[in-house]
């Protein structure tokens, strides 16, 4: 759980740091992020509409260390999207990005705690309505 916004401030550190800005430099760049962003999330969402029912998993193999879980947030295209659309919008640019930067930092990572943690217990709560067939 404490992965994930360990890995997104990461994340968004190296986009303020200089990815951001190349990104706000080349528009073609940023466009096409958003499009494979988009394409993904779109994929995501007819895979889960087309599934039929839950399966089981073996819990071994839903082990993910801490340092795992930290890299996958760089494979992650949505957290890219946001990273990047933080830094765009909201921090280069503008002559005082550093405070800024201190502000939406620990912002976003007390937000991500709090979502991960309560799509965990949303989770829990549904498992049972979830594992009945469609």
């Amino acid at each position: 759980m404490l992965a994930v916004p360990v890995g997104w401030g990461l994340l968004l550190s190296l986009c303020a740091g200089g990815v951001g800005a190349m990104v706000v430099a080349l528009p073609p760049l940023r466009i096409g992020i958003q499009a494979v962003g988009v394409a993904y999330l779109v994929w995501l969402a007819v895979k889960l509409a087309r599934t039929t029912q839950l399966t089981q998993t073996d819990a071994a193999q839903l082990t993910v260390t801490f340092w795992q879980g930290v890299m996958l947030q760089f494979l992650n295209i949505k957290a890219w999207m946001l990273a990047l659309t933080i830094v765009a919008g909201w921090l280069a640019g503008h002559t005082d990005a550093t405070a800024r930067f201190a502000v939406i930092l620990p912002l976003m990572l007390a937000f991500g705690l709090v979502s991960n943690l309560t799509g965990a217990l949303i989770g829990s709560l549904l498992r049972q309505w979830l594992q009945r067939p469609r």
